[in-house]
Parts: C-alpha cells; sequence; structure tokens
C-alpha cells in the first residue's frame, strides 16, 4: 500500500518540489466520498527575493518584528522555535496575516483568494521560517473505469471533464477548498493528503514563465518556474490538446487502490 507523501518530500528546495509534485496524487476526503485528482501543473514562488512572491522584500527594508507581533502572527509555539527564528532572521521577507502559512515548514497548505472569488492553492517549501511555496495550477481528474467508459461516449462529456481542474480556480472549487484549510498540515490531515504517483521523466518535464505575474519585472516574468507535463491534456494553458481530444482523441487513466488509501 502506498503511503501519503511524508514530510521530508516538502522540505527539499522548492525548484525540486515543484517538478516532483508532478505526478502525484491529490487526494481529498469529503465523508465516504474521495475525489483524486493527479497534479500536472505546479508553480515556484521562492520569497523574498521573488518579486512574485507575496513574502517579496528587499533585505534592506526587513526589520525583525517584535516577539509580540511574531506570537501574534505564529503562536508561541514558533516563537520558540530556534530554527524558525534562525531562518527567519536569515532570510527576511515580508509577514503578514495573509501569508504567514509561507513561513510554515514544508507540508502545509497555503491557500488565498483572489479577484475575490477564486481560491489558490498553494503547498509550503523547503524549511519552517523561509517563505516558499508551490502553486498547485491544475489537475488531472481521476475518474473510475466505469464511468471513464461512459464519459467517453460524448465528446461534450469529455470537455466538461477537461474544464473540471485546468485552472487552480477550477481545482478549488472541485475539490471545494477553502479558508478553512489555511495552514492545515498535509502530513497529517483526515481529509486531504497527497499519495505517490508514478516518477514523471525529466523529459516529460516543460519549464516555462510562470503566469499572471508580469508586475514582478522583466527579470522574474521570465523565470522558467512554472512546470507541467508535457502533452498532458489537462494544463491550465494548451496548445492543441483541446482539439486532438473533439477529434476522437481519448485519455485513459486509471488507478489501483493502493495508490490512494491513506497508511
Amino acid at each position: 500500500m502506498t503511503k501519503r507523501v511524508e514530510r521530508q518530500f516538502y522540505t527539499q528546495p522548492t525548484l525540486t518540489v515543484a517538478k516532483d509534485l508532478l505526478g502525484k496524487y491529490l487526494v481529498r476526503r469529503i465523508g465516504k466520498k474521495r475525489l483524486i485528482g493527479k497534479i500536472v501543473e505546479t508553480e515556484a514562488y521562492i520569497g523574498p527575493e521573488d518579486k512574485a512572491s507575496h513574502a517579496f522584500l528587499p533585505r534592506r527594508d526587513f526589520r525583525f518584528q517584535s516577539n509580540k507581533d511574531i506570537k501574534r502572527i505564529f503562536g508561541n509555539k514558533l516563537l520558540q522555535d530556534k530554527n524558525f527564528l534562525r531562518n527567519l532572521l536569515r532570510g527576511g521577507g515580508k509577514i503578514t496575516e495573509r501569508n504567514k502559512a509561507e513561513y510554515l515548514e514544508g507540508g502545509h497548505i497555503y491557500i488565498y483568494l483572489v479577484y475575490g472569488m477564486y481560491w489558490q492553492f498553494n503547498i509550503s517549501t523547503s524549511k519552517k521560517g523561509r517563505p516558499e511555496c508551490a502553486l498547485i495550477r491544475a489537475l488531472e481528474p481521476i475518474i473510475k473505469i466505469k464511468n471513464q467508459i461512459s464519459n467517453i461516449k460524448n465528446t461534450n462529456q469529455n470537455s466538461k471533464t477537461l474544464k473540471l481542474a485546468n485552472g487552480p480556480g477550477k481545482l478549488c472549487r472541485w475539490m471545494n477548498l477553502d479558508k478553512s484549510f489555511y495552514g492545515e498540515d498535509l502530513v497529517k490531515s483526515k481529509r486531504i493528503w497527497l499519495t505517490k504517483g508514478g516518477k514523471i521523466k525529466p523529459s516529460r518535464i516543460v519549464a516555462a514563465k510562470r503566469i499572471g505575474i508580469d508586475y514582478a519585472g522583466p527579470k522574474w516574468a521570465a523565470k522558467k518556474w512554472r512546470f507541467y507535463i508535457k502533452d498532458n491534456f489537462f494544463v491550465s494553458r494548451k496548445h492543441n490538446n483541446l482539439t486532438n481530444m473533439r477529434n476522437g482523441g481519448i485519455i485513459k487513466c486509471t488507478l489501483k487502490n493502493k495508490e490512494v488509501n491513506d497508511a
């Protein structure tokens, strides 16, 4: 039985995690029901030097907040954590009530709202006290083989399946993710976790520019920190995938129980 992804995976360097998340399964438990999506697209954000990060702050502008403020934002437990404080002092970064989950040890959920309506699901990465994360941009919904067989009879149904989770806001809506998941630990949670999938070969991983971050300036907008599985139909930005699907291409996805069961 394949176990859920453990802590040491998430505490690796952020770019490593962002690429290695591809092919893993995000499992969401809602009562007796489970929604499962294979991660097919991610983006890395490495603050505080990354101008696209919510934690961006020039080192010269960093001022360590008082213990009272740190305690108010992070709680007394982290205030007493020497590793957390050491990493925070070394790296700096902008700290707010909104982005504090970025500073948690790798494997915690950082979810926030954009445009007042779309939730964005991120996973903290690297060590505690370092504001880094990976945005999950798209999932490939895993459908039981019986349902898949019935779906492929209808092209319109295929198009609907393609659009279920092919964007950060869409996947949150499909998996019913909201603010209540803020700061949740994917290693320990009973309602959401990751399990290992098939290893994606480096030749099948595409590195591209991140989407919608022109405000960060040409240097950071040009960083190829968006990663997706080559030729996957479910990535948020694709070329002729949808056309190919409508012309008769069929995606067959099967998932053994051992790949999604919680250990």
